[in-house]
């Protein structure tokens, strides 16, 4: 089975699987990282948005994402094997590219961190290696 997302759909379990995973990622020697400037740049244009409301960093990521940055899973373990950067088309095109059964927890509310595990390694790495 495959499932057809909309971007919008994608940018939104992307998000919440950045919530709930990124923990997961450094338990395989993996670090996260962006560009310095490029998160201050979406930090201070989603403020200045809404300045009544909180940024949470999630947020900031995907509005990195937005301005066209990358996010970088940085192998810390294995010499830079599984080392990724992924860009919002590659969110956009490999989100619903994970198996059903974990967009589906996802869709239906019913997700873990374990689902999140799995989409983030999905959309950076195109299949699940770690876990």
């Amino acid at each position: 089975m495959q499932i057809q997302l909309t971007h919008q759909e994608s940018e939104q379990m992307f998000h919440n699987a950045l919530c709930n995973g990124l923990g997961y990622m450094g338990g395989y020697g993996l670090d996260f990282d962006f560009k310095k400037e490029d998160y201050q740049s979406a930090s201070r244009k989603l403020r200045e948005a809404a300045p009544d409301t909180t940024v949470c960093y999630e947020d900031v990521l995907m509005q990195i994402l937005r301005e066209g940055g990358e996010l970088t899973m940085i192998d810390v373990e294995c010499d830079g094997e599984y080392t990724r950067s992924v860009s919002l088309a590659d969110v956009h095109d490999r989100v619903q590219k994970t198996p059903a059964r974990f967009l589906l927890d996802m869709i239906n509310e019913n997700d873990d961190a374990e689902t999140a595990d799995v989409i983030l390694q999905t959309v950076f790495f195109e299949e699940i290696i770690f876990g």
